[in-house]
């Protein structure tokens, strides 16, 4: 199994300096590699040919001596993957242009694979040791598993001046054994107001981030009236930056507890299979559905699932909402109305509830797993439902009120 574990970064001045060169070397060679690929007569030359004339540049391009070569291999693989995307997209159907050149401020990462750095612990002390620059202190704010082993490093400088490093590390060890016979089934429906509503009638609300947001949109006035270049507007630029790097991680420290709660209570989770990136181009409430962040959510969940040893199960969203999760009897509802009364067998439930008990429904089926009591529908059909806000999770760590929720339908 391979993971990714970040940590943040905390070099002094002088490295600070020497990581920028670094960097900047690499964003010099990137821009090199797209010269001679355009320059190309005979096509596009294969990666490997390109990657072989790096020892002839260094016998004229001295600052590249000055890199690790395992650094500067993976500058030209990281222009063939961008080549890579770009024929993906046109493949897509998706109009593309060309590859543009690197400014300075569109390149922040570097890349170290498989040697060229090592990570110590000298008194308790953390260290991320790298080739050509030396010792740099990491907050290891959580501990890289004894059986991990270190495959490469990334170093990136975040917008507002932070440093961080990605390890990409490989655990010696099989992911768990999904149960033949799941016990423990939920079907989880998202949405807006409420983020998440399950099948158990467990219901997370969404997480407010008005503050943020506000934080964010005086900064950003207060950017408008800087003067361009001027030092007042680099200093505003990094407060901007800062505000919005307080969202990304409000919002991403509740999908994870989020995501690793569902993955460890239940053996299996069922999911609306959402072209997330499709609903972000309706034309109405696209802010509301990019905060929701919902293919992160599904991603984190998948892959948590995964490491858990939880079944994973997307299923075709189309009618859940509409279809009684008891007789099966399809009923348009528009989205004002947040109730499920069905005219056929009288079961009343919430809208979103009732769509959840569906969505576990298809994903039982769609795994082929018969449920230890009877049908899903059959043994638990909650009618009532236990909201949570989403402040408890980020601050709880997660739900933490299965118990209550099972007291609370079972009343």
């Amino acid at each position: 199994m391979q993971y990714n574990y970040k940590y943040r970064l905390a070099p002094d001045e002088a490295t600070r300096d020497e990581l920028r060169h670094h960097i900047d070397v690499c964003r010099q060679l990137y821009n090199h590699c797209l010269y001679e690929l355009n320059e190309s007569t005979d096509g596009i030359p294969a990666r490997y040919d390109l990657q072989g004339q790096l020892p002839d540049l260094k016998k004229w391009w001295i600052d590249l001596k000055g890199v690790h070569s395992k650094v500067l291999q993976m500058v030209v693989k990281r222009v063939y993957d961008n080549l890579s995307t770009l024929k993906a997209q046109k493949d897509n159907g998706r109009a593309v242009g060309m590859l543009k050149w690197k400014r300075p401020r569109d390149y922040r990462s570097l890349t170290y694979n498989q040697t060229g750095f090592k990570l110590k612990n000298t008194s308790g002390r953390p260290l991320l040791w790298l080739s050509k620059i030396g010792d740099i202190p990491v907050r290891l704010h959580r501990e890289i598993p004894d059986d991990a082993t270190l495959k490469q490093v990334t170093l990136k400088k975040e917008p507002t001046g932070e440093w961080y490093a990605t390890f990409g590390v490989e655990l010696d060890r099989e992911p768990p054994a999904k149960p033949e016979n799941p016990e423990r089934c939920v079907g989880i429906d998202i949405g807006i107001l409420s983020y998440t509503h399950d099948s158990d009638g467990f219901s997370v609300g969404s997480l407010d981030l008005s503050e943020e947001r506000d934080r964010l949109e005086r900064a950003q006035q207060k950017l408008s009236r800087k003067e361009h270049g001027s030092n007042n507007y680099r200093t505003q630029r990094r407060v901007v930056a800062k505000r919005h790097a307080d969202l990304k991680r409000k919002r991403r420290d509740f999908l994870h507890r989020l995501s690793n709660h569902y993955a460890r209570e239940y053996d299996l989770v069922a999911v609306e299979d959402l072209d997330a990136k499709g609903l972000m181009e309706l034309p109405s409430n696209s802010r509301n559905r990019a905060s929701a962040s919902w293919g992160t959510f599904l991603r984190m969940l998948e892959y948590k699932c995964e490491r858990e040893g939880t079944h994973f199960v997307a299923v075709d969203p189309r009618g859940t909402t509409k279809e009684c999760s008891k007789c099966g009897v399809s009923t348009d509802k528009p989205l004002w109305v947040r109730e499920h009364s069905c005219p056929s067998c009288g079961f009343e439930a919430d809208r979103d509830l009732n769509a959840a008990l569906n969505i576990l429904s298809r994903g039982l089926n769609q795994v082929g797993v018969v449920h230890s009591e009877s049908t899903p529908v059959e043994t638990a059909l909650p009618t009532g439902t236990v909201a949570v806000p989403a402040k408890r999770v980020v601050e709880a760590g997660s739900p933490g009120l299965t118990e209550r929720t099972a007291s609370a339908v079972s009343e």
